[in-house]
């Protein structure tokens, strides 16, 4: 299965305005449209929990019949934060089927309520993209190392996955991921003393 990312032209609805049309029109196209922008966060956090990339891919497709069912049971201020949430108790629930007996620690609705507004978890670069905050990113990334401008670049710009990524730049994908975390990392510090 290959996932579809669609990256949104600056022309395109932010996903306040496609959330609340989808909402009033019930349009599952509407909600495909906004789900697909996050298709690889989703899939990323799929992965990060089954380790395992058709679990991953497949979770990809359930959860957005899940995201059909639960959207209009919150009300949703940043669809992301929510998404991220949601797919983080997916995983978990799935993973304690799996595994009977073991522990894993499920975000509840006052938490995600709580996630949602102030969106503690989320890094600058995971956020909707304005023109200041774009600027403080590319200025933030030209002073990164090099391996992590390339894999910042390729995760984040150009919707890359870790394996395609240590195939372009012919390295392991766990220093792919190393390079990610650690620039994301830099970057915020870089962010916080810009301000």
């Amino acid at each position: 299965m290959q996932l579809i990312n669609f990256n949104r032209n600056k022309e395109a609805q932010t996903d306040a305005e496609l959330l609340e049309s989808y909402l009033k029109n019930n349009n599952q196209e509407i909600l495909g449209e906004l789900y697909s922008y996050y298709m690889h966060l989703v899939y990323g956090v799929c992965l990060k929990y089954f380790k395992d990339r058709e679990l991953a891919q497949d979770a990809v497709i359930e959860l957005y019949e899940k995201v059909l069912v639960e959207i209009n049971r919150h009300t949703i201020t940043n669809f992301k934060s929510w998404l991220y949430v949601v797919t983080k108790n997916y995983c978990l629930m799935e993973l304690r089927k799996t595994k009977p007996g073991s522990h894993f620690s499920v975000s509840t609705d006052n938490e995600m309520e709580n996630f949602m507004e102030k969106n503690t978890e989320m890094h600058p670069i995971d956020e909707e993209q304005n023109a200041k905050l774009e600027k403080a990113l590319a200025d933030c990334i030209a002073k990164l190392k090099v391996e992590q401008q390339k894999c910042i670049q390729l995760f984040y710009y150009e919707n890359r996955c870790y394996r395609e990524i240590a195939s372009q730049l012919n390295i392991e994908e766990k220093k792919v991921k190393s390079f990610i975390q650690n620039g994301k990392r830099n970057l915020k510090i870089c962010l916080e003393t810009e301000k």
